[in-house]
């Protein structure tokens, strides 16, 4: 009987297994709205605190979400764009809808800093 091949069989498994347990298997730890700790393989749901957990149970990097801005930090952004821009930005003064001027320098400077002022209270990159 040729001892070799059950040998090459036994060594093919033995790798193969090892490959298998050597793979990083994420595991995520969060709490729910009554405090109860979770564990999962999938990403928990998006209103909570998460934690990624490696295969030593110990925290990992997690990775970064992509915060979503909001309405303000998205209009502070345009503003300050059309308002550094070279073109004509006019005012309504009386409330009708319609521009009946356009800002001074010393109100367009004023704006620009106002709308400087909204982008990092509104923006959280910028905080």
């Amino acid at each position: 009987m040729d001892i070799a091949r059950p040998l090459v069989a036994v060594l093919v498994l033995s790798l193969a297994s090892a490959t298998a347990l050597a793979e990083q298997q994420r595991v995520y730890q969060w709490k729910d709205a009554n405090g109860v700790t979770h564990y999962t393989d999938t990403l928990p749901p998006q209103t909570h605190k998460s934690r990624d957990i490696d295969d030593r149970g110990t925290p990992a990097e997690a990775p970064k979400a992509k915060v979503e801005e909001s309405r303000q930090c998205l209009d502070a952004r345009a503003n300050l764009q059309r308002l550094q821009g070279g073109q004509a930005v006019g005012i309504d003064t009386d409330g009708d809808g319609k521009a009946d001027r356009n800002l001074t320098a010393d109100e367009r400077a004023s704006q620009v800093e106002l709308n400087h002022a909204a982008v990092k209270a509104y923006c959280p990159a910028t905080r």
